[in-house]
């Protein structure tokens, strides 16, 4: 679980609104603090593409790119595969900007996840790594659902060590394949 202080648990806000039931999913969630990659995957040059692509601002490389590491990520965390859509500008309203969506299947469809390239009001690339972070944030809903077999999926302090260690990951390997390439 997440622990602020010596031996003080604070969940986020919401909590005190939901069922026993719901609770004890949050709680489980919560407990889950890390993910890793899976063994074997190194996705540091589709890392590396998808920044050149979203800098280039070209949706259409973007997605490629960007399923190709959903598509990995799900192989390697052997869980059902997912969509992965990127659409333009952010829709907005007077809560904010959407950065990302998770839907689950409908029926015997697949998940599907949005993602958007260009902020809502200025319409100006994302920076790369609150557009990747968004990416990872989305998957690991599906990995809520698929991996760890969570009813529910809650952003506790937990999903959202979840989200930091898989992008920590991510930019890592991007990190040692720009030395490797460098030193050659």
């Amino acid at each position: 679980m997440g622990f602020h202080g010596i031996l003080h648990w604070m969940p986020f806000a919401y909590y005190d609104r939901l069922s026993q039931a719901e609770k004890r999913v949050y709680r489980a969630s919560d407990a889950i603090e890390s993910i890793g990659m899976p063994r074997d995957l190194d996705l540091g040059a589709d890392v590396i593409a998808l920044r050149a692509a979203l800098a280039a601002e070209d949706r259409t490389a973007v997605q490629v790119v960007g399923q190709r590491m959903v598509d990995a990520l799900t192989r390697g965390f052997h869980v059902p595969p997912v969509r992965l859509r990127v659409m333009a500008a952010r829709p907005s309203d007077d809560y904010g900007e959407l950065h990302g969506l998770y839907e689950p299947p409908e029926g015997r469809g697949r998940p599907l996840i949005t993602v958007w390239m260009r902020t809502a009001q200025r319409r100006q690339v994302v920076a790369f790594k609150s557009f990747l972070r968004t990416i990872c944030h989305e998957v690991c809903h599906h990995l809520d659902y698929e991996l760890f077999a969570l009813e529910e999926t809650f952003h506790t302090e937990g999903f959202y060590k979840r989200e930091s260690s898989l992008a920590n990951a991510l930019l890592a390997q991007a990190a040692a394949t720009d030395a490797s390439a460098r030193s050659r």
